[in-house]
């Protein structure tokens, strides 16, 4: 355990221990690491454009289903990518954290990228699915294999046929997608062993690449399946019953289907400005290493810790049982509890603020792209093929950027207010050892 529980803020920085201070924070942070995060970013996009024109390129031609074998292996490798880029630019802001100096004061050794990799590998992975951050990769695919040959994709749109073109990732057979699953998961299965015995310098991110694999593998054997019993589904008693439920209901509850409406319009907004921001601020815990992998993190010095264990000791297949049941609960909401357990340390108003600011961030981006495309227009035909391209560039680097900065803002005023406040342990009421920025040292990366 780190001895920087003790360590008190630098005099100079204590006015960046108000949550309020979290904006300009965040702006010296991309002061200081401005030229790294570009070259980071650009690198990560020159890298996930290759890969992306590469895979459109090998989707057409003959033996066409092991083309399409290599194109989800060459999609799967462009979310590797995302991880990479997303990791490098959080980790290039590292040593301009508060945190990382009580670290480093505190004796704690600077960790390699690569560890850094391989312990969020996984996790990513599981936030990049399961909040449909994948769909952006699948329309960018798309996007480039149309303009690679938007004459036959229109032409054969008219004529009902199936040119191929923006289906790569979809047209694969469902009996070689049950084959290359398998594989998959053999590589996911193999390397998960071997990262959670802590061997292997890479393994982290190979069953990471596994997991990737086989989910995007199945895409085409689920739907299919999905496809072929859906009438089947439909007319199951069981489904039949919660509809007429919930038709009853509408009918015969006063202001159900007002507030059943207004949930449904206010749902995605809920999202979009609260559970995605959290899911991108997990990603930053994880890489500063105050994250552990497992539900136990987000219940520890709680008094649900001691049930867990108890549970853990005397009730062996139950705890097995739960832990398949709720694996998708788990996955995709788990981490955001963990992190949104650390942030609450460094008060509500933190967290508040970050998720305002990442709103208002996306919002501006937006209105930023706008002002690009207009500034850049002409009245020569199709010359926005050349202007679209840079002004997206811009608009994507400003806000990728100052997003990063923002997340490791965060993390560290959350850290630094907790480490110097002395937070409170839930078990014994009385400080706790372990904060948000010390939870998990730094480690040197596996020798095997």
């Amino acid at each position: 355990m780190s001895g920087t529980s003790a360590l008190p803020a630098p005099r100079r920085f204590a006015w960046m221990l108000s949550p309020y201070a979290l904006p300009l924070h965040a702006l010296r942070i991309l002061a200081k690491c401005a030229l790294p995060l570009i070259i980071w970013f650009s690198l990560g996009r020159l890298v996930r454009w290759g890969l992306l024109l590469l895979a459109a390129t090998v989707s057409h031609g003959s033996w066409y289903q092991a083309r399409l074998v290599l194109v989800m292996f060459l999609f799967t490798l462009v979310v590797m990518t995302s991880l990479a880029t997303t990791v490098g630019l959080l980790y290039v802001v590292r040593e301009a954290l508060l945190e990382t100096r009580a670290r480093r004061a505190g004796g704690e050794a600077k960790e390699s990228l690569l560890n850094a990799l391989n312990r969020t590998a996984l996790v990513f992975a599981g936030i990049y699915t399961t909040w449909g951050f994948v769909a952006e990769d699948a329309r960018d695919f798309m996007g480039i294999d149309i303009m690679r040959q938007p004459d036959r994709y229109v032409l054969d749109a008219g004529s009902g046929d199936d040119s191929g073109v923006a289906a790569g990732l979809i047209n694969l057979d469902p009996k070689v997608s049950l084959a290359t699953m398998m594989v998959a998961y053999g590589v996911k299965w193999y390397f998960g062993r071997r990262h959670e015995a802590g061997n292997g310098r890479f393994s982290g991110a190979l069953a990471t690449f596994g997991e990737l694999a086989f989910a995007f593998y199945g895409i085409n054997a689920v739907a299919t399946a999905v496809g072929a019993r859906s009438d089947w589904i439909g007319q199951r008693s069981a489904v039949e019953a919660w509809h007429d439920f919930m038709a009853g209901a509408e009918s015969g509850i006063p202001g159900w289907q007002q507030v059943s409406e207004w949930l449904g319009e206010v749902w995605p907004y809920v999202i979009d400005a609260l559970a995605v921001p959290l899911a991108w601020l997990t990603v930053g815990i994880l890489v500063y290493g105050a994250y552990a992998e497992d539900t136990q993190t987000t219940i520890r010095g709680t008094r649900l810790e001691q049930a867990a264990v108890h549970l853990e000791r005397t009730h062996d297949w139950t705890r097995r049982a739960l832990a398949k049941l709720s694996a998708g609960w788990t996955g995709r909401w788990i981490p955001l509890l963990n992190s949104l357990r650390l942030t609450a340390r460094g008060g509500a108003p933190l967290f508040g603020l970050f998720a305002l600011c990442y709103v208002g961030l996306h919002i501006g981006g937006d209105f930023l792209g706008r002002a690009g495309r207009y500034l850049a227009a002409s009245e020569e035909p199709y010359l926005w093929f050349a202007t679209d391209v840079p002004v997206n560039y811009v608009t994507d680097l400003v806000v990728t950027l100052v997003t990063m900065c923002l997340i490791a803002a965060t993390f560290d005023l959350a850290a630094t207010r907790a480490r110097t406040d002395g937070p409170m342990d839930g078990r014994t009421g009385g400080p706790s050892p372990v904060t948000a920025g010390t939870a998990e040292p730094d480690r040197p990366s596996p020798s095997r």
